[in-house]
């Protein structure tokens, strides 16, 4: 039998040690490096829409919401793994029952693909009750989803309240069934409407390097003048354009338009200097806001004294918004109030304020950057006028191809991960 020297042992030893304690320190580092592990995940909203009181004429239609089944058609940006939806009451007086509620990969026309139905639960409990003046998000639901997907949410009623939240402004048409209906795949004759009711927003669990833009906005930003159904706003143009762009392809896009809206006063939906906790701060990972507003408190002015106040106003509020969103790591972009010559707002007294107003966005260097909309639309032999062949023939709205210039013409490196 050989002998080993001791020696010789004492250093064998002493190798093994010295590679258990460099295995024991890769380990560890490889831990705190997050080799081997899961990336990441955070909740990020993929689609919103602002609730408002439902104005009497945009009301849901005959048989009403109590006992029936709606089914509301959204287009999310950006996919994810899991996700959950969240309700609004918030304008309502009286409390809203849902009885059940279902989510689905849509197929047109109110059709739904049968072997994607989930049910939503809230509490884990299929039915929930919301209060007046709140609001309510579901339980997380694991429903693998890709970018730019239409999902259908369908809701069966129980009682609900004679004055209603929602969004009239959806340019995409929700199908009301009478009675149960929640486990239909097709909405044959259907009574459809062109609004959203109860419906906020849909965040998805998506890696932590993704993050969403707020577009806060009026109905120049809710898509007045694009496509029923197109889903052709300018925001849905820019979410397009951000997830076909690889270094992009993570960045959501929440639209918070609302038509006739108001920064300083309530106009339709609440001001938004009064919404802007709500609808940009409380949105789920958002990294960027657009702020396009203003025109319709330009455009009230009875005179050029209110509308100079109104233009100085406008800038203190801008500057308002703009602090709060920093102080939550938020940039801020601004875009430039597009021009309004020969529509019904015009007078030479609201087009200074307007032009008062541009300045400070484009020279004042409080905003982290400017989308110059104004340059991009104006019409070159006049530039207090809309292109002629981008406005809805208002000289006011967008039309469709005014809204694809608009989405066409951001910058997209506006939004890398900087």
């Amino acid at each position: 039998m050989i002998k080993t020297p001791n020696c010789f042992s004492r250093n064998l030893n002493a190798v093994i040690k010295l590679t258990l304690l460099s295995l024991l320190l890769v380990t560890v580092l490889s831990a705190c490096n997050g080799f081997g592990k899961s990336p990441r995940q955070i909740w990020v909203g993929t689609w919103g829409t602002s609730p408002q009181l439902v104005e009497p004429h945009n009301m849901p239609p005959e048989p009403g919401l109590s006992n029936n089944t709606l089914r509301q058609i959204v287009r999310i940006s950006i996919g994810g793994d899991s996700l959950r939806v969240r309700f609004s009451n918030e304008f309502s007086t009286s409390p809203v029952t849902l009885k059940a509620v279902q989510i689905a990969l849509s197929a047109g026309n109110g059709a739904i693909d049968s072997l994607s139905i989930a049910a939503l639960a809230f509490g884990k409990q299929p039915e929930v009750t919301m209060q007046p003046s709140t609001a309510i998000t579901s339980d997380a639901l694991y429903f693998p989803i890709k970018p730019r997907t239409d999902l259908a949410i369908t809701i069966y009623f129980g009682e609900t309240s004679p004055n209603v939240t929602g969004h009239p402004g959806s340019r995409t048409t929700s199908y009301l069934m009478e009675g149960n209906r929640i486990n239909d795949a097709q909405f044959a004759n259907a009574i459809p409407a062109d609004r959203w009711y109860v419906i906020n927003a849909i965040d998805v669990k998506a890696p932590e390097t993704a993050g969403a833009i707020v577009t806060l906005g009026n109905s120049i930003t809710d898509g007045r003048g694009s496509g029923t159904n197109m889903q052709n706003r300018w925001p849905d143009i820019l979410a397009e354009r951000l997830v076909q762009n690889p270094a992009t392809g993570n960045v959501a896009v929440i639209n918070q338009g609302i038509g006739g809206n108001c920064v300083l006063r309530t106009c339709l939906g609440p001001a938004a200097i009064e919404r802007f906790e709500r609808d940009v701060l409380s949105q789920q990972g958002v990294r960027w806001l657009i702020i396009l507003e203003a025109i319709n408190d330009i455009g009230q002015t009875p005179d050029s004294t209110v509308a100079a106040k109104v233009a100085n106003d406008l800038i203190e509020a801008y500057s308002q918004m703009i602090d709060k969103a920093h102080e939550k790591g938020i940039r801020v972009y601004g875009a430039t109030i597009l021009p309004f010559k020969e529509s019904f707002y015009y007078k030479d007294f609201r087009e200074t304020a307007r032009a008062t107003v541009n300045d400070w966005i484009r020279n004042s260097g409080r905003f982290d950057a400017v989308i110059d909309f104004d340059s991009a639309l104006q019409d070159p032999e006049n530039p207090l006028m809309l292109l002629p062949e981008t406005h809805t023939g208002d000289y006011l709205h967008p039309n469709e191809a005014g809204y694809r210039l608009m989405g066409e013409f951001i910058d997209l490196t506006l939004f890398e991960k900087k």
